[in-house]
């Protein structure tokens, strides 16, 4: 009998979940018989609604004529800028196709049958997924209150445990633990562990807000920094993200990336979105208005929902993913959370006011019915 492809691939892999990302707005208009997808908001994937940093299109538009070059395989401009505005040498950054290829090239470093992470139990399921492709057992550790517990994580490490993943603010939560809470926590973390802070959110924060956690990668802790150009840049489409740790934590994140994994559009547009300031504070109003407005009005319907820091939140509507349909009929795309083990949840990301607006509105009228 003819062997399947399927058959000749590893037993393990065939049994691997696979990431479920927010649907597309064209695969909605095709699916529902949409004539107009641009009638479709999504607010699924914690985009930002302003789009992308104008001087990041410029940027871009500059690289154009040079897309037959290879790009920087040392990510050198992008490093040097992010030295300068972040305070670190430019030996503690590694560039990476999103934060994602990080996440996954740390499991290639130190994950191997026989080991295990630990991450909350209602955090970013990538990190999940990353242990499964290494055959590493996942430790997952309740959540208090929708937020890290910190204590009970460090209380969950082994003698096995490799890398502790905190993501901080936390997706989906929309949490996060202060810098104290995580000044604690390093100073009790066991020197067999790496920990892992995933700060895709951290820049949404006004900067009184965000935990000091590059000290601990000036101080030579068993850390790795991750942040990305997605969310408060704009740039999720291009994917560039980058992680900060200690010279020799970025040594063995090279010695496992593929050469050239980051193109050189991406490159040019993250460096010009540094420089963006007004950008960012831009976004952080929106962000911050957009957030009273979804909270008042899960108030007004009588929902329940987590307080949030980020450019989205969760509200308790019952069934989720029935709920999550229904708006796709009224031409709204959100996130069901079943797949975090919440499924009386949706999250929402904020987006503009009038797209905001046609979210509660379609929900009250989904709710009703």
């Amino acid at each position: 009998m003819k062997k399947k492809l399927h058959d000749l691939a590893h037993a393990w892999v065939r049994k691997l979940a696979t990431y479920e990302p927010g649907r597309p707005i064209e695969e909605v208009a095709r699916e529902l018989g949409f004539a107009d997808a641009e009638e479709i908001i999504k607010l699924a994937s914690n985009e930002n609604a302003l789009g992308p940093s104008p001087k990041a299109l410029a940027a871009m538009r500059r690289a154009l004529t040079d897309m037959h070059l290879y790009p920087d395989g040392s990510a050198f401009y992008l490093r040097r800028a992010l030295a300068a505005k972040l305070g670190v040498d430019m030996d503690q950054i590694m560039v990476g196709h999103g934060s994602n290829e990080i996440i996954a090239l740390l499991g290639q470093a130190f994950l191997r049958p026989g080991t295990n992470i630990v991450m909350a139990d209602r955090a970013f399921v990538v990190y999940r997924l990353v242990a499964d492709a290494f055959r590493a057992r996942t430790i997952a550790v309740p959540m208090k209150n929708f937020t890290h517990d910190l204590d009970a994580m460090l209380r969950a490490i082994t003698p096995r445990t490799r890398l502790v993943f905190i993501a901080n603010p936390n997706n989906p939560t929309g949490t996060m633990v202060d810098g104290a809470a995580l000044d604690r926590f390093m100073r009790r973390v066991p020197a067999h562990v790496a920990v892992v802070l995933d700060e895709a959110y951290i820049e949404l924060l006004p900067p009184a807000r965000q935990p000091d956690t590059l000290r601990y990668v000036r101080a030579g802790r068993h850390v790795f920094v991750l942040r990305t150009f997605s969310k408060t840049y704009g740039l999720a489409g291009l994917r560039v993200g980058y992680a900060l740790a200690p010279r020799e934590g970025v040594d063995l994140l090279n010695k496992v990336r593929q050469p050239f994994n980051v193109n050189a559009m991406a490159l040019a547009a993250a460096e010009a979105a540094l420089a963006d300031q007004a950008f960012v504070t831009r976004t952080r109003r929106l962000v911050a208005g957009g957030l009273k407005t979804l909270e008042r009005a899960c108030a007004r319907l009588g929902l329940e929902c987590v307080p949030s820091v980020t450019n989205f939140i969760l509200v308790k509507v019952g069934p989720g993913r029935a709920v999550c349909r229904a708006l796709e009929r009224e031409q709204v795309i959100i996130r069901p959370m079943d797949g975090y083990g919440l499924p009386e949840y949706i999250r929402v990301t904020v987006g503009r006011p009038a797209e905001n607006a046609k979210f509660i509105r379609a929900l009250t009228k989904v709710l009703k019915s």
